[in-house]
């Protein structure tokens, strides 16, 4: 510090002797209007989001009536009441609750104003509290402040109001309308996030969009790839447009942690969870429902962590998400969440319970809805020391019918998997063996669409092999199952029609000695890949199941995520920042060729957008499958014109580097002749630049270019 005060003395001292004054207010330097000096602030877009956020007037303002009146010395008591109300459900500024008082009476008016930080929060604090009864003789009256000066502008005679003409809006869905019938994905490497397009043919991407610190923690597209969110501090945002990414609304949830979509996109549901004053208390979780369009809370839901934590896969801090799981497919009907024997169902129409009261169930520990029919099954596990088995039931909502129970015994654990389109329900149930020291796996399938609804258990060849995965084939009858032990377990495929249709599984094949944990099927159903991620280093094998054949095999060394294009051209794998190398994605064809490999420092997330289900008919679609070869003639000739490019472009490449080669070789011979004089005088004269005999020969290297097998027969 004594260094510091010398130093600036010295500085003193020097400017003094110039005559230079160092006595400025650098606060009253401005630059001209416009003028940055060459210099772009790294701030205009925060400032300008922020201008948008904040400098609103007082939209963030919110005017309480209907208070008690109170003397001084209860004064800080009702505003500590009022604060611990209405800062639940947002920030309020410093200095930002302010109560009137009388002067003469020294009395609270029976008012206040509160502001906020946001006028979101605002809107969210008047719909929340105004009709809030805080006594018998105190029903909240809530408004905004800026409502006021529209009230006071009411002319006095009524006058039609102004029909405004339409302005259409955006078309979120413009993408889909790509020429090339391209499809999208995000990627988050660093502070960077990016839309790009997949341009296969060209062996590239295209960029579409880029922002820096475009959320704070993760992305995620809405079901049907219309909206991509982000997360924030003060809440979640929603993010599309024609031909860029513009944000369409702001969803207030100050902490939020994650989010997830209705199946239908109609709704985003928002959770945060908030460390006890009390360290013995659970954490405090927030659920909020808003509508996807208007941005309006429609529900919210408030407890303590253990109240949340009821079943689940997993979560933050022991919580299962998502807690509500959505029912009745794309119309979002309903949605429920698992509680201590019961679950609560809702329904969107009024967000309150069904026949306003829960399912009662008593000790179920699990249920999923299925993908298209309201339709929940549920898991009870054994009670009484095994007296009373276990069983999986269906039922339909909304009328909470019984449609089909299934007890089972000697079960130690259960897991239940729907098929994308409702038709089959496996159930895989671990049973303890007679001595109850080891546990062996069946299934139990459902043929949901059938009469009564037939179950039929099937048991592997080895019942003692672990099941390390299970995959339904989606739109489809098959399904498959990795099962044995580390490292080469099996894989085996089935189908739910046998060869005669007689309804009875049936066992296609089963590959032995793979190096997989993981199912991945291609959204179309007949391709699978089978993948070795984590501790298998990345193995890939590209199977056609109607052929029962391997495509390929191949590896992309420590992938950790392996994810399918929605229209199953294509295969995504990835490397995220879990590992410290290789950081990046690949893209492959759906038969295993490697299209091309891109490396990002810091990768985190690849997700690729979603498509809409098609207006086409299952029969139409099965029409366009058989006359295949009709449709892909325009494509075929496509791919052929981008194939005649990329030789162009390759012979283009070839010449240049031919030209720039004999450049060099003219240049260096130029200078070789022009120091020939220099060299025959430091050689005494001698001439020694004659090139010497050669012979030369011509080398002929060969290219496989396609290898195609064909299993001939031969008849005796």
């Amino acid at each position: 510090m004594a260094a510091e005060v010398m130093l600036m003395n010295e500085i003193e001292a020097t400017a003094a002797q110039m005559g230079i004054d160092m006595n400025i207010d650098f606060s009253s330097i401005q630059l001209p209007p416009g003028e940055n000096c060459g210099i772009i602030s790294d701030d205009d877009d925060v400032y300008h989001d922020d201008q948008l956020e904040f400098d609103s007037g007082f939209g963030n303002v919110i005017v309480v009536d209907n208070l008690p009146v109170v003397p001084r010395e209860k004064f800080e008591k009702l505003e500590g009441v009022i604060r611990k109300i209405y800062s639940q459900i947002g920030v309020i500024k410093e200095d930002g609750l302010w109560m009137p008082v009388d002067p003469e009476t020294k009395k609270t008016l029976g008012y206040c104003f509160i502001e906020y930080n946001t006028p979101q929060e605002a809107e969210l604090a008047k719909e929340k509290t105004h009709g809030y009864k805080l006594d018998r003789a105190h029903i909240f009256a809530v408004n905004m402040f800026d409502d006021f000066d529209k009230y006071m502008k009411v002319p006095d005679e009524w006058a039609p109001p102004e029909i405004k003409p339409y302005t259409p809006g955006e078309n979120l869905q413009k993408w889909l309308a790509d020429e090339k019938a391209r499809d999208q994905f995000v990627i988050r490497a660093g502070t960077d996030t990016e839309v790009l397009w997949n341009d296969a043919r060209q062996s590239k991407t295209e960029p579409v969009y880029k922002r820096t610190y475009w959320t704070e923690s993760f992305v995620q597209w809405s079901p049907m790839g219309t909206y991509l969110a982000t997360v924030h501090r003060q809440g979640a945002a929603v993010w599309g447009g024609a031909d860029t990414f513009n944000r369409l609304m702001r969803y207030a949830h100050p902490q939020v942690k994650l989010i997830d979509f209705s199946p239908g996109e109609k709704f985003l549901v928002t959770y945060s969870s908030h460390e006890p004053s009390n360290p013995r208390d659970a954490n405090r979780v927030v659920i909020n429902i808003f509508d996807v369009r208007t941005g309006k809370m429609m529900r919210d839901f408030k407890g303590s962590a253990d109240e949340f934590a009821v079943g689940g896969a997993g979560g933050v801090a022991g919580n299962s998400w998502p807690v509500f799981r959505w029912g009745g497919g794309k119309e979002d009907k309903y949605f429920a969440k698992l509680g201590k024997n019961m679950i609560s169902v809702y329904e969107t129409e009024t967000f309150s319970l069904i026949d306003k009261k829960s399912l009662k169930v008593e000790n179920v520990v699990d249920f999923s809805w299925s993908p298209t029919d309201p339709i929940i099954a549920l898991f009870v596990p054994e009670l009484g020391g095994g007296n009373q088995p276990a069983r999986v039931s269906l039922v339909q909502m909304p009328g909470k019918e019984e449609l089909r129970q299934k007890n089972l015994f000697s079960i130690s654990d259960c897991k239940m998997y729907w098929q994308s389109n409702g038709d089959y329900l496996a159930v895989k149930a671990d049973r303890y063996t007679k001595t109850k020291k080891s546990t062996y796996t069946g299934f139990e399938l459902f043929r949901i669409k059938e009469r009564d609804i037939p179950i039929e258990v099937l048991e592997l060849d080895n019942k003692n092999d672990k099941i390390i995965a299970f995959a339904w084939e989606p739109k489809g009858h098959r399904f498959a199952v990795i099962h044995g032990d580390n490292p080469r377990p099996d894989v085996s495929f089935y189908s739910m029609r046998s060869t005669h249709n007689l309804g009875r599984v049936a066992k296609l094949t089963t590959l032995k000695g793979k190096q997989a944990n993981a199912l991945f099927w291609s959204p179309g159903g007949r391709f699978i890949v089978l993948a070795g991620l984590k501790g298998f280093n990345g193995q890939l094998e590209f199977f056609n199941v109607d052929e029962l054949e391997t495509m390929a095999t191949a590896e992309h060394f420590m992938a950790t995520d392996v994810e399918w294009d929605p229209t199953g051209r294509y295969v995504a794998t990835s490397v995220t920042s879990v590992h410290e190398m290789e950081n990046g994605f690949n893209i492959w064809s759906f038969n295993g060729k490697l299209l091309y490999r891109i490396l990002k420092d810091h990768f985190f997330q690849f997700l690729w957008r979603p498509r809409p289900p098609s207006f086409l008919t299952p029969e139409k679609e099965e029409e366009i499958a058989r006359n295949l070869k009709k449709y892909s003639k325009k494509y075929e000739a496509e791919d052929q014109d981008v194939s005649m490019l990329l030789s162009e472009q390759d012979r283009e490449k070839r010449r240049m580097l031919k030209e720039e080669w004999e450049k060099w070789v003219s240049e260096w011979r130029r200078a070789q002749e022009e120091e020939k004089l220099e060299r025959q005088k430091l050689r005494d004269g001698e001439a020694s630049d004659e090139e010497e005999e050669y012979e030369a020969k011509e080398v002929e290297v060969e290219e496989v270019l396609d290898v195609s097998e064909e299993v001939l027969s031969f008849e005796e």
